[in-house]
C-alpha cells in the first residue's frame, strides 16, 4: 500500500468537502472540550477532598457577650466549653480564636474586596473554638452535644458545607457531560454524513480501482482516515481551548478563592493529564463511526 497515495486521497477528501469538514471538526472540538471540562471538575473535586479530608473542623461560635468580654477563653462559660471539648475522646485538637484574630483572618481572605472589608466590623465576627476531630464522620454527635450550651451561639460542621459544595460541582459536572454527549452525537452524525458524501463524490475513481484489483480495505482506508484526522484536529482545538480558558478566564475569575485556599487551582498538569484521554476518545469515536458507516451505508 502506497502511503503517499492514501495521504493524497485523505487531503483531497478533506478539501473537497471543506464546509462539512470544518463543521465536523468544530462540533468534535466542542464535544471534547466539554468532556475535558467535566474531567477537570472531577480532578478538582478529588483534589479538594484530598486537601480538606483531614482538615474538616467543627466550629463552635460563641455568642456576642462572650466574644466581647473574653479575649483568651479563660473565664466561664468559654473555659468550661473548651475543657469539655479537650476531654472528648473524638476531639484531636481545640483552638480558640478571638474576635481580633478572626478579623485578621477575614482581612487576609478578602483582601481583594475592599468594599466588603469596609462594611465588616470586628465586632460582627464571633470568637470561635475550632475543633478538629479524629473521626470527622461523627461530627454530628458533637454538633448536637454543644448546640444550646451556655455561651454558645451556634455549632457548624464544615463537612456539611463541603458536601453541599461538592454536590454543586457534581451537578455542574453531570450537566457538562450531558451536553458533551449531545454534541458527540452531532459530531458522529456529521462524520457519517461527511464520509458518505466523500465516498459518493469519488465513486467513479473508487470503482476503477476495484476493477484493477484494489481491495475493499485499500479503497475504504482514505475515508476512514479522513474522520480520524478531523477528530484529531478537533481534539487539538479542544485542548487548546481548555488551556486558553484556564489562562484567560478561570485563573482570573477564581483568583480570590484560589489565593484564599478555598478551592485548588487548575494546574497545567491537570490539562496534560486529561489530554491523552481526549485524543484517544477522538480517535476511537472517529474510527468506529467511519468503519460502521463504510460497512453499513457505503459500497466501495
Amino acid at each position: 500500500m502506497r502511503f503517499s497515495f492514501v495521504l493524497t486521497e485523505v487531503l483531497t477528501g478533506l478539501r473537497r468537502n471543506v464546509t462539512m469538514t470544518v463543521a465536523m471538526i468544530l462540533t468534535t472540538a466542542i464535544s471534547l472540550g466539554l468532556l475535558g471540562g467535566g474531567l477537570l471538575v472531577v480532578r478538582m473535586i478529588d483534589n479538594m477532598r484530598a486537601n480538606y479530608g483531614d482538615k474538616v473542623e467543627v466550629n463552635v461560635f460563641l455568642n456576642k457577650d462572650v466574644s466581647l468580654a473574653d479575649t483568651d477563653c479563660k473565664a466561664q462559660p468559654c473555659a468550661g466549653v473548651f475543657a469539655n471539648l479537650q476531654g472528648d475522646s473524638n476531639v484531636e485538637e481545640v483552638t480558640f480564636e478571638n474576635q481580633e484574630q478572626a478579623y485578621q483572618r477575614f482581612q487576609r481572605i478578602f483582601e481583594g474586596q475592599p468594599e466588603l472589608l469596609q462594611l465588616t466590623k470586628k465586632e460582627t465576627l464571633p470568637a470561635t473554638l475550632h475543633v478538629r476531630l479524629k473521626e470527622p464522620s461523627r461530627a454530628d454527635v458533637l454538633v448536637q452535644s454543644y448546640t444550646g450550651k451556655p455561651g454558645v451561639d451556634r455549632v457548624e460542621d464544615q463537612g456539611v458545607f463541603l458536601e453541599r459544595f461538592f454536590g454543586v460541582l457534581n451537578g455542574v459536572q453531570a450537566a457538562t457531560f450531558v451536553v458533551a454527549g449531545i454534541q458527540a452525537i452531532a459530531a458522529v452524525l456529521l462524520m457519517a454524513n461527511t464520509i458518505q458524501v466523500s465516498a459518493f463524490t469519488r465513486r467513479t475513481e473508487v470503482g476503477i480501482m476495484r476493477l484493477v484489483g484494489a481491495t475493499r480495505w485499500y479503497t475504504q482506508l482514505p475515508f476512514l482516515l479522513e474522520a480520524v484526522v478531523a477528530g484529531l484536529v478537533g481534539a487539538a482545538l479542544a485542548i487548546g481551548g481548555l488551556v486558553g480558558s484556564k489562562l484567560l478566564f478561570l485563573d482570573k475569575v477564581l483568583a480570590e478563592p484560589i489565593q484564599a485556599g478555598v478551592i485548588p487551582a487548575i494546574q497545567g498538569v491537570d490539562i496534560v493529564a486529561i489530554s491523552p484521554w481526549l485524543v484517544l476518545t477522538a480517535i476511537l469515536v472517529a474510527a468506529v463511526t467511519g468503519y460502521a458507516t463504510l460497512r453499513l451505508y457505503v459500497r466501495t
